[in-house]
């Protein structure tokens, strides 16, 4: 099970896996609603090193980002269920619109994002890269999004068991 830490933890936490030699992965993301799809990107993100940290958006942030009736989940919540997986080791929220702060303070090996990032696109590649370390994209699982949930919740199109 993994921790929820605030940026000053995670910059400590940080500098004692670099002192062991642990290669550190970082994505972000709101994981809102957290389905199938994000289990499946989270864990072929953990498999590219031995420590994931995973950057998550504020509730501010995914307002300003996805309109006034997003989130679904509050922070503190979506924090506790991302530190609940296997695969997740720290969880740490930002408040900006961007991870670009956190990724600069952390300085991970390796920072993923969803194939729907262009490489050059990606926030904090320029930091990963000065720092020697890689950048990987990973195809999502088609029709698996928390919008697209959403929509059939709205539409009355849930499955039904």
């Amino acid at each position: 099970m993994g921790t929820v830490v605030s940026r000053a933890e995670l910059v400590e936490v940080r500098q004692k896996l670099r002192e062991s030699g642990k290669r550190v992965i970082f994505t972000n993301g709101c994981f809102d609603l957290l389905h199938r799809g994000h289990i499946e990107y989270l864990t072929k993100a953990r498999a590219l090193g031995d420590v994931l940290i995973v950057g998550l958006n504020s509730d501010g942030s995914i307002q300003r980002l996805k309109g006034a009736t997003r989130p679904i989940i509050s922070e503190e919540d979506r924090s506790v269920i991302m530190a609940a997986l296997s695969v997740v080791d720290y969880v740490c929220v930002f408040e900006e619109d961007t991870p670009y702060e956190l990724i600069r303070s952390v300085v991970p090996d390796i920072l993923v994002k969803g194939a729907d990032w262009g490489v050059d696109e990606i926030v904090g590649k320029d930091i990963v890269e000065a720092a020697g370390g890689s950048i990987h994209t990973i195809e999502f699982l088609p029709n698996r999004s928390t919008t697209n949930i959403i929509q059939k919740i709205v539409q009355g199109d849930a499955p039904r068991s």
